[in-house]
């Protein structure tokens, strides 16, 4: 099952669906200030700590290419231009995408907390 759910998981993140024609869609902390803090920007990345309480939706934004970490993972609903998976995100679950825009919805009972940088 769990290879199941993160073989789920990399399809979503690893494609290129979703990914912002002309990058139209805002940058995650400039879409969703309230979810994504700036932890980090320089010219080589930019660094980011994602919180996404329970019930909660952020905002249509894009990311470069990714280096994801889950601290604290949780379920959780990605939409993409052309999909949406529901998936249950294992703590400690670290995973790397190119560019794409998306949303997220956290469907657990506690918050979902991430640390992702960003290639500039």
């Amino acid at each position: 099952m769990k290879k199941i759910l993160l073989s789920a998981i990399a399809a979503v993140c690893f494609s290129t669906h979703g990914v912002a024609k002309g990058n139209a869609a805002p940058a995650a902390h400039i879409a969703a200030p309230e979810q994504y803090e700036v932890l980090l920007e320089n010219k080589s990345v930019l660094v980011l700590k994602m919180v996404l309480a329970p019930g909660e939706s952020d905002n249509w934004h894009s990311h470069r290419a990714e280096t994801v970490y889950f601290e604290k993972g949780g379920k959780a609903s990605i939409r993409t231009e052309q999909t949406v998976m529901d998936l249950d995100i294992p703590d400690g679950h670290t995973m790397w995408h190119d560019a794409w825009a998306h949303q997220v919805t956290n469907n657990g009972n506690s918050p979902i907390v991430a640390i992702i940088v960003e290639q500039k």
